[in-house]
């Protein structure tokens, strides 16, 4: 009864008459002044704690400068004021979105020094629950508005990292998780808060909160946990160096359910490839996957503890049955420079029972790490059973798997043995089973109707192909001999083309069958230049409707994309291509450009370029028959062709992480737009490999289209023999300066055995000598070669003037010699 007393005289004017809500505003501030009793300062902070919600801005004015006074002389004595205070400062701070500008301009009032924000932190060691969880919300709202300028306070603030360390640590799960939110505020984009509380113990009061929760099952809780955990490491090296020597990488892989320490040789448990999955886990098994992501890029991937956290992501994205989009995610944080055993790791694919709701799976056949991945980015996950759908996630968990491919493959000695495999056996020895890869490459498509799961999968296979021949002159000689024999026509994806049950046997192997006739087989290369001519004729048809086009349009382009990577700087390849009829294929789209179809023109150009660039062996089409179909073609026009392709939005839209695009005809009349971004029908055009290769070369193919064909190529400076043994000679010196490095290391570990000493400084001089007489070799070589070159022009030039003084003379000069010439010259 005294408090409403207090509070009704406070309220009443003179006499009793009313007062406007600013005069009563007035008065209670002047009774916030410290000479009134502690039991008034309650009672007007109380009354302006219900006006500031429909008169912020009046309380705000007058009252704020008394509130902050109270809030530092008496929050910490009486816990009901400090309640109260805090919640109006509260109110007058929020962010209204009617009104955005009190919000701010009280919160720069109040951080106008540093006095009130080491207040907040000072009152964050009080155990009443009121007090601690109305700080909490404070200061969260302070840091919304005013990161920055609380984060340069709180590094000053006395007691400000014990005692955010202790709210962590609170029992009351409120309070907690409140703390959380306030600790993601509080530490971004930071480094010295983060290192703050990194060092005072923040890790492992927030893997405690984690595992108290249940793991990643454990809701949004452990989400906030998790997310501070990420905060404190992401772009802090000094964070993750102590990280990693800590007790805790382990659990980050004991969250996932999988064993850190998990020898090689041994499968993943199943425990761990099979689980239930809701959207919430989902999102905090997100957060882990990215933080061992984070480690794995600053260590290197031979490590054994990136080795460790490597495996678990390779499992993840290749054996189980996680959301695709946490699969995506394993795939892409995979390291771009990664010298992980792919081909050496066993992984078991399981795949859904149909019509179980995801309750049953089958366990499908081992299979090396390498060899999934490759079936994931030819057929999708699976094994397929979703191919012919054009989702979202599903192509870019493809894209990703392919992209994992690449960065394997970066080294030419696994490229040359992947193709290696490829290669045909002598006739006496069985012939080895077609490779998924090269069985996807080299199959015919059916042009009668539109296979959506076979498109896909040939395109794949030209992007998976293409990485292997690129920029690599070994790759293409070997690839230049694959004859890849009969081949059955592909199957439909979902019926299982690599991996079946466990229990069962291959229906690919069951297919297999003898030759129907004794013709020698096709080259690939043969293939690839058939198979493109049979599209483009499928592509030609009037009755097409727009959908099969932009299909059969979707296979070209991996066509062509992968014979210009291949057909590069590789002149035997494209006497190959041209032999088997390639020149006539890329001359009639060309030839039959439309406004509305410049992609396939645009290529067609680009690898018509190469093929004049690049023909340098004798045959039948020589440079000046190409010459001939450009200058009837239009020189102009073919390097205005070669430049639309990058004004192509399908093109423009590729980039280094993005290659997955929203397709145009998606938009079916009567059928209801999906709720889900991730349920989207996408497609795939380019992969960010070519677009790099292109933006390269492009200018290089239109700067030759106008040469003369018997002019020497500048690109082309060196025959393929002499380049060839150049590159021979620079690996040999490359591996000859490994083993000196690798010698002289073991000449340091072993100086305490001096018997040995002699014999290995005798073996680093005599590498030594080799190295220097192989660089020697190869200089002799190169000046051999320009001297040839020289010389040659001599000849020819003296040639040219006998004639013209036999000429001159009178004398007859024979067409047939004159013609000799030519093609002595060409």
């Amino acid at each position: 009864m005294e408090f409403f007393s207090q509070t009704y005289v406070a309220l009443r004017g003179p006499q009793g008459q009313p007062q406007t809500a600013s005069e009563t505003i007035g008065r209670l501030s002047d009774r916030l002044s410290p000479a009134t009793l502690l039991a008034d300062r309650r009672a007007a902070v109380l009354a302006l704690k219900g006006l500031s919600r429909d008169h912020k801005q009046d309380v705000g004015d007058r009252a704020l400068a008394g509130l902050l006074d109270v809030l530092a002389s008496d929050a910490e004595i009486d816990s009901d004021i400090g309640k109260a205070v805090l919640e109006t400062l509260i109110v007058l701070c929020e962010v209204d979105p009617a009104n955005k500008e009190l919000g701010f301009k009280y919160t720069d009032i109040v951080l106008a020094t540093e006095k009130t924000v080491h207040t907040l932190f000072t009152l964050l060691g009080d155990n009443s629950f009121y007090t601690r969880f109305s700080t909490i919300e404070y200061l969260a709202i302070l840091l919304q508005n005013r990161r920055q300028v609380v984060q340069s306070y709180f590094l000053k603030a006395p007691a400000g990292t014990r005692n955010v360390i202790a709210i962590l640590e609170d029992k009351r799960e409120i309070i907690r998780n409140e703390a959380l939110t306030m600790v993601q505020t509080l530490v971004a984009q930071s480094p010295d808060i983060q290192k703050v509380l990194t060092f005072e113990g923040a890790f492992e009061k927030l893997f405690n909160i984690v595992t108290q929760e249940g793991g990643i099952e454990g809701g949004v809780v452990s989400q906030g946990a998790l997310t501070c955990v990420d905060a404190l490491l992401r772009f802090n090296t000094s964070n993750q160096s102590y990280f990693k020597e800590t007790q805790l990488p382990p659990a980050l892989c004991s969250l996932l359910l999988y064993p850190y320490t998990l020898p090689l040789h041994e499968p993943a448990p199943q425990e761990f490839a099979l689980q239930f999955w809701d959207d919430q886990k989902a999102v905090n098994a997100g957060l882990v996957v990215g933080i061992l992501g984070m480690l794995i890029g600053t260590k290197g991937s031979a490590s054994q503890e990136a080795s460790g956290y490597i495996r678990c992501l390779v499992e993840i994205g290749l054996a189980s049955n996680a959301p695709v989009r946490l699969k995506t995610q394993s795939l892409r944080l995979l390291p771009a420079n990664m010298n992980f055993p792919l081909s050496e790791i066993v992984v078991t694919p399981y795949m859904p029972v149909p019509e179980t709701n995801g309750e049953e799976w089958d366990r499908l056949e081992p299979a090396s790490a390498l060899d999934a991945l490759v079936e994931l980015a030819l057929h999708g996950e699976y094994n397929g059973l979703d191919s012919a759908k054009r989702l979202k996630n599903g192509l870019e968990l493809r894209a990703a798997a392919s992209t994992v491919f690449e960065n394997f493959v970066h080294s030419d000695e696994i490229r040359h043995a992947i193709i290696q495999a490829m290669l045909p056996v002598e006739a006496s020895a069985p012939a080895p089973p077609v490779t998924p890869l090269l069985h996807a490459l080299a199959s015919p498509l059916d042009t009668s109707s539109v296979d959506l799961a076979q498109i896909s999968s040939t395109h794949f296979a030209c992007l998976l192909f293409a990485h292997l021949l690129r920029s690599s002159p070994r790759a293409k000689l070997s690839a230049r001999l694959i004859k890849p024999g009969p081949l059955h026509p592909q199957q439909s994806a979902s019926a299982g083309q690599f991996f079946v049950p466990a229990d069962g046997a291959s229906p690919l192997a069951a297919t297999q069958a003898e030759p129907d006739d004794d013709e020698p087989p096709q080259t690939l290369l043969q293939i690839l230049s058939e198979n493109l001519s049979l599209v483009l004729l499928a592509r030609s048809r009037p009755d097409a409707s727009d959908g099969e086009n932009r299909e059969w349009d979707r296979v070209v382009v991996g066509y062509l994309s992968l014979l210009s990577q291949w057909l590069w700087e590789d002149p035997k390849s494209v006497r190959d291509f041209l032999d088997s009829g390639g020149l006539g294929t890329l001359v009639e789209p060309v030839n039959q450009i439309s406004e509305s179809d410049v992609l396939i023109p645009s290529l067609c150009a680009f690898l018509l370029g190469i093929c004049y660039e690049f023909n340098r062996e004798p045959g039948e089409i020589t440079r000046s028959t190409i010459h001939q179909i450009i200058n009837r073609l239009g020189i102009d026009n073919l390097v205005a062709q070669i430049s639309r392709l990058r004004e192509d939005d399908r093109f423009r839209a590729i980039g280094p992480d993005s290659i997955v695009q929203a397709s145009p005809l998606v938009a079916k009349p009567g059928l209801p737009a999906p709720k889900q971004p991730s349920q989207e029908e996408v497609e795939i055009w380019f992969d960010w490999a070519f677009v790099d290769f292109w933006k390269s070369n492009y200018y290089t193919v239109q700067r030759a289209l106008p040469t003369d064909p018997n002019q020497l190529s500048t690109s082309a400076g060196q025959n393929p023999e002499t380049a060839m043994l150049v590159a021979s000679l620079r690996e040999v010196i490359r591996k000859q300066a490994e083993e000196i490095e690798s010698l002289q290391k073991r000449l340091k570990e072993q100086s305490t055995q001096p018997n040995e000493v002699p014999q290995l400084q005798k073996q680093v001089t005599e590498l030594t000598a080799q190295v220097s007489d192989s660089a020697e070799r190869q200089k002799d070589l190169e000046k051999e070669q320009e001297d040839l070159l020289v010389l040659l022009d001599e000849v020819s030039a003296k040639r040219k003037r006998d004639k013209a003084r036999l000429k001159e003379a009178g004398l007859e000069v024979s067409e047939d010699e004159a013609d000799d010439d030519e093609d002595d010259d060409e």
